[in-house]
């Protein structure tokens, strides 16, 4: 099974001026790309070469698992992103949210406050524990958290080809700016 990189749910420059189209067209055109090769270069007479990505991502490790799971979290990622995003979500994930973390407010703070404290590369999860609660969790690197059982409601990338070009080393503000994308509604129907 050849692997194809996804279409965007938007226009590259739907995002601006949060994120950039110039960072999209290296973050999505050269990075996720990239990763898509790699792993349709890796799997050709393996066991890996019918799976779907999410079974290669459960099933592989090493350099293929790197490259699958990331193919996996940046399609997650631009989901978790929208031109029509930002603000607050509303319903059953908003009332979990404010009961884990106080307030949707709170739950931004410690958001950008974990980010902020990832030493190098990884991604940043809104995930429903195996539990049923609401949780944050860091992923360095390639990690994901469906690696674990847990379910992710939504992501941030926080690798630094994610925010170099408009942010340059400022990683809060980057994570900041995203919030004002962030796709709730995408996050409220993988909550549910």
């Amino acid at each position: 099974m050849e692997h194809k990189l996804p279409p965007l749910p938007y226009a590259m420059d739907a995002l601006d001026p949060h994120i950039s189209k110039e960072t999209l067209e290296y973050h999505y055109g050269k990075h996720h790309a990239n990763y898509i090769a790699h792993v349709n270069k890796a799997i050709p007479g393996t066991k890996f070469a019918d799976m779907t990505l999410e079974q290669i991502v459960m099933q592989s490790t090493g350099g293929l698992f790197d490259y699958a799971a990331q193919c996996w979290n940046h399609s997650f990622y631009w989901n978790s992103m929208s031109p029509k995003g930002g603000g607050e979500p509303k319903g059953e994930l908003a009332a979990a949210i404010n009961k884990t973390f106080g307030s949707f407010s709170k739950f931004k703070d410690e958001f950008i406050l974990v980010a902020a404290s990832l030493f190098g590369s990884g991604w940043v999860w809104l995930v429903k524990e195996t539990d049923g609660k609401l949780g944050l969790e860091i992923s360095s690197n390639a990690g994901t958290p469906i690696k674990n059982g847990k379910k992710p409601l939504i992501t941030c990338d926080v690798w630094e080809h994610a925010y170099y070009i408009d942010y340059r080393n400022l990683r809060t503000a980057y994570v900041d700016a995203w919030f004002q994308v962030a796709n709730w509604d995408f996050a409220a129907a993988n909550y549910k």
